[in-house]
């Protein structure tokens, strides 16, 4: 199976210049923990709440300030034909949730989330994924 049959396709996404109190906003509003920022289709980072509480707010930066101040970049992608475990496979070796989706042109196309993998794969290989995405000491999770 791949990626493109269980990613989301319908991605909300913040410009370099939304604010860290819009990105709150629409987060709340779709119920989702990250944003991919973009200007046009091209992704040039993540962020998430946790940025925003820990990299934003708690040094000082008010909800007025920009997403690029808090966003993390060079944020890992898969393209839309990738195999699902594959992916999954990325995802625990870099310990994060969530991956960008891009075309064959890098134009991001979806969001693929550990539970959407989760939903789709065999237990044993969504378990693996969850422990090591998990596991102190990691990067942070996307």
């Amino acid at each position: 199976m791949r990626i493109a049959d269980i990613m989301s396709r319908d991605v909300q996404v913040a410009l370099p210049e939304t604010t860290l109190r819009d990105a709150a906003e629409v987060m709340a509003s779709i119920d989702a923990g990250a944003l991919p920022v973009c200007d046009g289709h091209r992704l040039l980072g993540i962020v998430t709440d946790r940025d925003i509480v820990v990299r934003g707010l708690a040094k000082g930066l008010g909800p007025d300030s920009s997403v690029t101040q808090v966003m993390s970049e060079g944020v890992e992608y898969c393209f839309e034909d990738d195999d699902i475990t594959e992916v999954a496979d990325k995802m625990a070796a870099s310990q994060i949730r969530r991956v960008a989706v891009v075309d064959r042109d890098k134009k991001l196309v979806g969001m693929v989330s550990l539970g959407d993998v989760a939903r789709e794969t065999k237990p044993a290989t969504s378990g693996d994924v969850l422990e090591e995405v998990s596991r102190p000491g990691g990067q942070h999770a996307h």
